[in-house]
């Protein structure tokens, strides 16, 4: 074994161990541990930049040989992953003081770098394992809130539901080849014979319970309600982004065989469909977002259509720019008087009426948020969609992506009207409106590369 190789290629990975560690020491030896959020940007930030740099400097290696490996798309991957969690640490300052959050967040990290570099099952199972644990626990941090016990029991039971069908799978997979590489998924998909398709239907349909597709999407709206804002944050982008990421990897270039396209077509067709009606009907800004990602996961589900080199381009772009604008929005949102106590008149969309007279510059990145979040040019949200509409009809299946366009077009209504709300809709007070300490800082973090997307999306889509 290469020390210095195990070393640089889980460079990322060690930075956030390191900062899980200091966290650790903190709330054991320091009487009144403060300093938790620090530590935990400080790592995060150091796991980014080393991520970026490798990835960009085209350092590729395989520590770990097929188990664990690199190369320059994986870790620009993790790259925008770890950045995208820079702007929830950030939220996060007015709602957990103590280091429970920092350190669950950084643990669940961790596991979705694993995910990123898994080159099989077991290190796939190892890294999912410890994405989901610790989020089931951040829901239940939001306990003065009512739902967030009923919220965290929902996460776990069909979380654990979702965990029992991918073993399964994977254990007729390897009754099927003989092997838990990832290659053995691809080599199982092209067989066609029953016990390798019923291996690839149980493992998609445990990637589609987590990433809520319809009618494996029961457990989203009331997990996103019942956690407190930064974990929604973190649940809507870094576990969506995990899971797209995941598949993305074991799918990798493959040649999608006829009765395999049914299934990921039509449910995540559906997923869209269900998922923008659905979200027209909310009162709640974070049940709407809930199924806003519904639809978005049927969106990004939809780019396995697509010819396989363009596949991993289109999934990564699209998650690129859905972190970021959701994100944006979260920042934007206007804090209730008792949000951390769980007012539900905070969450209510109702709060956002009259927000640009109370605060133009939380409004305006809202509108720009919602805006790209539907689709609409020239913002970045159209591009992504745009290029994942065009790599499935590039892939033959033009009817589904012509179904696919008109689904995506029913959202508009629920984010114009939060739009709506915030601009031409009076307040209920005239009292300004206050936003989390450090909202204005996530903002920025996450507008400065929304630019760059908007304005070059070629070049960010070339980098994988």
């Amino acid at each position: 074994m290469n020390w210095a190789e195990v070393i640089t290629a889980m460079l990322p990975e060690h930075l956030l161990l390191a900062g899980i560690v200091a966290l650790i020491l903190v709330d054991v030896f320091v009487p009144r541990p403060r300093g938790a959020l620090g530590i935990a940007l400080l790592a995060v930030a150091a796991a980014t930049a080393a991520a970026a740099s490798l990835g960009f400097g085209g350092y590729e290696a395989a520590p770990f040989a097929g188990q664990f490996s690199v190369n320059p798309a994986a870790l620009l991957a993790k790259a925008i992953v770890l950045g995208l969690t820079i702007p929830v640490l950030l939220l996060s300052r007015d709602d957990f003081e103590d280091s429970r959050f920092h350190l669950l967040l950084l643990s669940s990290l961790y596991g979705t770098l694993l995910l990123l570099s898994a080159d099989s099952f077991l290190t796939l199972f190892l890294g999912l394992e410890l994405m989901s644990l610790p989020v089931y626990a951040l829901v239940l941090l939001a306990f003065r809130r009512d739902e967030s016990a009923e919220a965290a029991l929902k996460y776990l039971v069909l979380g654990g539901a979702a965990t029992a069908t991918f073993l399964m799978g994977v254990a007729l997979l390897f009754g099927a080849t003989g092997s838990l590489a990832l290659s053995a998924f691809v080599e199982a998909l092209a067989a066609g014979d029953t016990l390798s398709t019923a291996a690839v239907v149980l493992i998609v349909v445990a990637f589609f319970l987590k990433a809520a597709i319809v009618p494996f999407h029961a457990w989203a709206p009331d997990a996103y309600q019942g956690a407190s804002v930064p974990v929604t944050a973190y649940m809507a982008t870094i576990i969506k982004a995990g899971v797209l990421l995941a598949v993305a990897r074991f799918f990798g270039a493959a040649e999608i065989p006829r009765g395999m396209v049914e299934l990921l077509a039509l449910l995540p067709l559906a997923s869209m469909v269900w998922g923008n009606l659905a979200a027209i009907r909310q009162t709640s800004f974070r049940r709407m977002i809930a199924y806003s990602s519904i639809a978005h996961a049927g969106y990004l589900y939809f780019a396995l259509l697509g010819t396989g080199d363009g596949r991993f381009q289109a999934i990564v772009f699209y998650l690129l720019v859905y972190g970021l604008m959701n994100l944006l929005a979260f920042a934007a949102l206007p804090r209730g008087r008792d949000d951390s106590a769980g007012d539900a008149a905070a969450d209510d969309l109702s709060s956002l009426k009259g927000l640009f007279q109370r605060a133009p510059w939380a409004a305006l990145v809202l509108a720009a948020a919602m805006l790209s979040l539907a689709g609409i040019p020239p913002l970045p949200g159209f591009v992504a969609k745009f290029l994942i509409f065009k790599n499935v009809i590039d892939a033959g299946y033009t009817l589904y992506a012509v179904i696919g366009l008109v689904a995506s077009y029913l959202g508009i209504y629920f984010y114009l009207r939060v739009i709506q709300y915030a601009f031409m809709s009076e307040a209920a007070t005239a009292r300004p409106a206050t936003t989390r300490a450090l909202a204005a800082s996530a903002a920025l973090v996450c507008t400065v590369p929304a630019f760059l997307v908007a304005i070059f999306p070629g070049w960010v889509i070339g980098m994988f």
